[in-house]
């Protein structure tokens, strides 16, 4: 391909990138992929300057823009070895003119940037969540250690016990390392949330929005696979991911429990009352991991907003009521903004006065109200908001 006919092929799927965006549709990985899927012409290195193309204008955009042709117009100002490609050939972009308008640039909509400002985030801190992100993983300790696994490649040692760091696109999936469970892709901040559990050999543990089980597979190391941990989701699917990958892992002890939306406790009603420990990684508006999936920002508006925040009230209050005295409740979401985290702990509290939150001691990280808050600027990690609240005894 040209490199014309690469910035039409680019605008084509941005297109879709922002009709799906619109509708909360498909996101702009699976989009990029269905495109190759239907363009097999397109070589390796075509397909992977698409996507440099791609996902450049989308972190090049600010609000939704109207359509493809604007946003890589709004790259063209940022690169400008890009607008000399609209130039009218067979398969390449029509010419630039007068008429032409390029997007906006900015970190989003100008709503999500007045939260964002109001969270404490704006100027480079809000920049960087925008960044691209490096890989993470982690040393599954019930197969190996950091200072003895065998790797392809040497990654840079992280704070977190058994973190190392990868540039962005290695290939870790295709290690044998991989295969036989003895790694695991995990973001350095998602670490460190489960390490802020504290959980323990011999104790009762329940993620309670398991998901495909990123963060149960690092609780099920950190318990050396001994004691009881509980893995609820009411997604069928993301769940049903977690099985195969706890059998590849070693991590025997993992048990899975789907729920029905709104008749939760009666899945877990054994477990009211028994649990050590709760971990709360709550649905959120994913403001953290912008840097992985930067389209997501044109996904959210005030009332998706407002949603999330209601849901997470709802599953704080949830896992409350599976503690035993004295247990602790360690509330996470993947976001920057306070109204998923600094204003949650704080509407839990006022809801549960006999509640109390504990410190949450990291190496890395920000306090923010009654938690900590993790950045891609300061810390080099996904956005998270972490906290622990403490059952009365």
């Amino acid at each position: 391909m040209t490199p014309a006919a690469r910035v039409q092929a680019a605008i084509t799927i941005l297109d879709g990138v922002i009709a799906e965006a619109r509708d909360r549709g498909a996101p702009a990985d699976r989009i990029v992929a269905q495109w190759a899927r239907d363009n097999r012409y397109a070589g390796s290195k075509d397909r992977r300057a698409i996507r440099e193309l791609v996902y450049g204008a989308i972190r090049a955009c600010g609000p939704v823009p109207a359509n493809g042709r604007d946003a890589m117009l709004r790259l063209a100002e940022t690169d400008p070895a890009i607008a000399p490609l609209f130039d009218g050939s067979q398969y390449g972009p029509p010419e630039i003119t007068p008429k032409d308008s390029a997007a906006k640039g900015g970190i989003g909509p100008a709503w999500l940037a007045d939260a964002l400002r109001a969270s404490g985030i704006e100027g480079e801190e809000a920049g960087a969540l925008l960044d691209r992100a490096p890989l993470d993983i982690r040393v599954n300790t019930l197969k190996a250690d950091r200072s003895q696994v065998g790797l392809p490649e040497q990654g840079e040692e992280l704070a977190a016990p058994q973190g190392l760091r990868f540039a962005t696109g290695t290939q870790v999936e295709q290690w044998p390392a991989y295969r036989d469970g003895l790694v695991e892709v995990q973001d350095h901040g998602s670490q460190w949330a489960c390490h802020a559990v504290g959980a323990q050999p011999g104790e009762t543990v329940v993620d309670l929005c398991a998901g495909a089980g990123g963060k149960t597979l690092a609780l099920a190391a950190a318990m050396d696979n001994r004691g009881v941990l509980v893995a609820s989701d009411t997604d069928r699917g993301r769940l049903s991911k977690l099985a195969p990958r706890a059998e590849r892992a070693g991590a025997g002890m993992v048990e899975t429990v789907l729920l029905d939306p709104g008749r939760e406790l009666e899945a877990l009603a054994r477990l009211q009352g028994q649990a050590d420990a709760v971990l709360v990684d709550a649905p959120c508006s994913g403001s953290g991991t912008w840097r992985r999936k930067p389209e997501a920002r044109w996904r959210l508006d005030p009332a998706a907003l407002e949603g999330f925040a209601a849901a997470q009230d709802r599953l704080l209050d949830i896992g409350a009521q599976l503690l035993r005295p004295g247990g602790r409740l360690v509330f996470v979401t993947c976001s920057v903004l306070d109204i998923e985290g600094v204003d949650r702990v704080e509407a839990f509290l006022a809801r549960h006065p006999e509640w109390s939150a504990e410190a949450v001691d990291l190496p890395i990280g920000q306090a923010r109200g009654k938690g900590v808050r993790l950045a891609p600027y300061r810390d080099g990690t996904d956005g998270f908001f972490i906290a622990r609240l403490a059952s009365p005894c």
